[in-house]
Order: structure tokens, then sequence, then C-alpha cells
């Protein structure tokens, strides 16, 4: 994936999915849909959602899930974000297929937190749409 501060490349690739914007943060690029998470692009690597079912989609591509070590030396790992092959660079189609599928987790995810917790985003049919025929 592109380096981080490489938002044009992102934004070129997001672009036929409409209302994903990038956030800076942690150093990288967040990226969001309809107030929800759904990516992170940070250290040249691009971090997508992934519903519990879908992780081995990723393992078996080579991804593994988005950790970070702490101040106190201990190594942090989110289970719902993980690494995006590379290939998706070169295969728009696919790239925006798996952020579909990022989107669909996030809200997936957002629905079943708590209703005091839950985001104020769009209803679970804006979730990253098809675009085109198909």
């Amino acid at each position: 994936m592109p380096e981080p501060a490489d938002s044009a490349f992102l934004e070129e690739m997001l672009a036929p999915l409409g209302g994903v914007s990038l956030r800076r943060m942690f150093g990288g690029l967040g990226l969001f849909r309809d107030g929800l998470m759904v990516g992170l692009a940070l250290r040249g690597e691009l971090f997508l959602k992934a519903a519990p079912g879908e992780t081995a989609a990723f393992a078996a591509e080579g991804g593994a899930p988005f950790s970070y070590a702490t101040r106190g030396g201990r190594t942090t790992t989110i289970a719902s974000d993980w690494r995006a092959p590379d290939r998706l660079n070169d295969e728009p189609e696919k790239f925006l297929d798996w952020v579909r599928k990022a989107c669909a987790a996030a809200q997936a995810a957002d629905r079943a937190k708590p209703a005091g917790r839950r985001s104020s985003a769009g209803s679970p049919a804006s979730a990253c749409p098809r675009t085109g025929a198909g």
C-alpha cells in the first residue's frame, strides 16, 4: 500500500464509493464512512475492518491483525483490523470489494454495541454501495 502521507492515491482509489473521508491519525490516515472507521493507512500498510468470519481471507493473503507497541513495551493487537493484501494497489475493483466488506464489518460492529455506545452513523443501507452495473 502507499505511504500514509499519500492521501491522493487513497482518495483516487476510494472515489468510486463516494462518502469515504480520510483523517490524519496515529501518524497515518483513518478511512471513515458514515462516521465509522473502516480502515487505517499506516507505516505503508493498509488495515481494513474485518468481520470475524472474514479474517481467514486476510490471513490467506498473508495479512495479520493490526498491532502496536505501547509505551510500557507491551504489544496491543486490534483483532478487528487486518492488513490488506498489497496486490489491491493494482486491482482497483478488488480494492473496492475489500473496502465494501470493511464498511459492512464496521456497521455490524457498531450495531452490536450497546445502544448508548453506537455511532450516530447512517443506516445499514448506506454502507459503501456498489456503483455501476453488477
